[in-house]
């Protein structure tokens, strides 16, 4: 089994895991209705995703 020699450093550490801290949600806003949403999600608001009307909102039933 392969062990480390020696142990490493915490600056090496730090370097490592520099990009492991969370990022926040990407979100966009729909073209339609405007709401801010994540990606690659329909819009609770209007229904619409890609440009079309996925499903009908339950205001609108």
């Amino acid at each position: 089994m392969a062990v480390p020699k020696r142990k490493h450093s915490n600056s090496r550490t730090g370097k490592r895991r520099a990009h492991d801290a969370k990022k926040p949600k990407a979100l966009t806003t729909c073209p339609k209705c405007s709401t801010a949403l994540p990606t690659h999600v329909v819009c609770p608001n209007c229904g619409n995703y890609m440009g079309r009307v996925v499903v009908v909102p339950d205001d609108e039933t």
